[in-house]
């Protein structure tokens, strides 16, 4: 830019020295008609010619095009540096791991391999309500409220402000884990701001579902929903309390004895239980932190987070099927609300799906097959499938991949990538079918309906696809599934719009085909 400024320079000063000879003044003028290097002198008395000050003004534009290019190069290597930094830290991050449908997909095992390579796993929302099974060998762990993270030694786990904690319940799942060899001291932190289930609440759990008679709700009655009712009436007790006892017993007291008044004839042995807690105190008080700050200080050193999601986005308090849901939120919002992280803090978000469908209580299930005896797919699902709840043993309720379910959860969440679990169930199956569609009165739905009476009327559309028989169960890579296990994976992938990373292909912790970060979506 500057060359071509002093060049025009030059340009003006040849034809001023022309018009001056024009005007008879070549008295004043030495004029050589040679090439650009001819000396042209002003004024005779005149120490510099023009050219010699054009000569200097190019001398000037390079120096300063010199000093330019330097800051350039210097700016370029800063940008460098702040982006190795930028890399260094997206190193670090917060991933997330969800259920897609009803619960029960299968997210514990996913999260036990991630979490081998993370630093700290998270429980977010919940409470003892969600179970997740992982089986290691000839060992199978029941977690409950402890993140399924625990088996990996090297990771702290954190169980956030958003979940509610059954304290005698989480310290039995303590003491069965260091029972199998886990050693968990000092690696097991407890949000002070976490909100506390007591017996009773339970115990009224209990009492409110059995009074809905015919339209129980299904609950697992570990008192998850009067838990947080006491939150919301801001009358819960905080697990921070017990650090000062005196303010414990007193807030005790206060939930004790206005719950009883709410139920009559329900008796709480208040003496009883505030010995007990007394004398779990200090141990409880030990584990427990600041989760908050913990967590954003591991972040901004770079430490890489793991969270393992509860329930599933159709049990969310807000967009599943009200009212036979939980009393939390378990889609990728409570990520943040019950950790205490900003939203630009959050990586990869990964939607656990079955291959199939199943829900565990009440509630509308488009895409259910009633198991009418032994050769029914409904059947063949549930057995085939081990389809029991980790957590209360009930028997789940068994139907096909529902496809608008999933969409509904996908855009509610933001999946960056799925992960399909138990495809090996559908080994052995003539036809798989998907449900493509729901039609309400002869119209086609482009939403999750809310009202689950329009639901429970949907007429869904299936798609069939060719079943398999091959055992599936060794396949390591994508490209050893038979052709038509593949071609339903990808058709899922395909009517989703996400891509399908992780495919589960038997019970164990490592039968699992990962497709490779190729297949993530997440920002990296």
């Amino acid at each position: 830019m500057f060359r071509g400024l002093a060049q025009k320079q030059v340009q003006s000063a040849v034809v001023a020295v022309s018009a001056l000879s024009g005007f008879g003044l070549s008295n004043a003028i030495s004029s050589k008609q040679e090439d650009m290097n001819t000396t042209t002198q002003c004024h005779q008395n005149e120490p510099y010619t023009v050219l010699e000050h054009v000569q200097a003004l190019y001398k000037k534009v390079d120096n300063l095009e010199k000093t330019l290019g330097s800051l350039s190069d210097t700016a370029s290597e800063n940008k460098a540096d702040i982006e190795k930094t930028s890399n260094v830290k997206k190193l670090g991050g917060i991933d997330v791991v969800l259920g897609g449908q009803w619960g029960d997909e299968g997210k514990g095992k996913l999260v036990d391999i991630l979490s081998q390579e993370y630093d700290v796993c998270a429980r977010v929302a919940g409470g003892s309500n969600a179970g997740h099974t992982i089986v290691v060998g000839n060992t199978k762990y029941k977690f409950h409220l402890l993140p399924s993270g625990v088996l990996n030694k090297e990771a702290t786990c954190i169980i956030g402000n958003g979940v509610v904690i059954h304290l005698p319940s989480f310290l039995s799942e303590l003491d069965t884990l260091g029972g199998n060899g886990v050693d968990y001291k000092g690696r097991v932190l407890i949000s002070d701001r976490a909100h506390m289930v007591f017996d009773f609440h339970q115990t009224v759990d209990g009492i409110k579902e059995d009074k809905l008679g015919r339209n129980k709700i299904g609950t697992t009655k570990k008192g998850i929903g009067p838990a947080y009712a006491s939150k919301i009436s801001r009358n819960g007790i905080r697990i921070g309390d017990l650090q000062n006892f005196e303010y414990f017993e007193q807030r005790f007291r206060s939930l004790a004895e206005a719950t009883m008044a709410s139920y009559p004839g329900l008796e709480i042995d208040i003496e009883e239980q505030l010995a007990y807690y007394k004398n779990i105190a200090p141990l409880v008080n030990e584990m427990t932190t600041d989760t908050i700050k913990y967590t954003n200080d591991l972040y901004s050193k770079g430490k890489r987070i793991l969270v393992e999601g509860a329930n599933a986005t159709m049990l969310d308090i807000d967009f599943g099927t009200y009212p036979f849901v939980t009393s939390s939120n378990p889609s990728v919002g409570s990520v943040l609300t019950g950790l205490g992280v900003s939203p630009d803090k959050v990586r990869g978000i990964y939607g656990t799906v079955k291959a199939y469908c199943t829900r565990v209580g009440e509630g509308p299930f488009p895409t259910e097959l009633i198991p009418v005896g032994p050769k029914s797919i409904g059947y063949h699902l549930g057995t085939v499938g081990a389809e029991y709840g980790t957590t209360t043993g009930r028997q789940r309720r068994c139907g096909w991949l529902d496809i608008p379910q999933m969409k509904y959860s996908c855009l509610i969440n933001g999946f960056s990538a799925i992960n399909l679990t138990k495809l090996d169930v559908l080994t052995g199956l003539k036809e798989i079918k998907l449900g493509v569609a729901y039609k309400h009165d002869g119209i086609f739905l482009e939403s999750m309906p809310s009202c689950l009476k329009t639901l429970s009327e949907c007429e869904v559309v299936y798609e069939s696809l060719p079943g398999w028989n091959e055992d599936i169960s060794k396949c390591k890579t994508f490209d050893e599934l038979p052709k038509n296990a593949q071609k339903y994976v990808l058709r899922v992938q395909e009517l989703l719009g996400v891509p399908v990373r992780w495919i589960g292909v038997g019970p164990n912790r490592l039968d699992q085909i990962d497709r490779g970060v190729g297949w993530d979506l997440s920002r990296n």
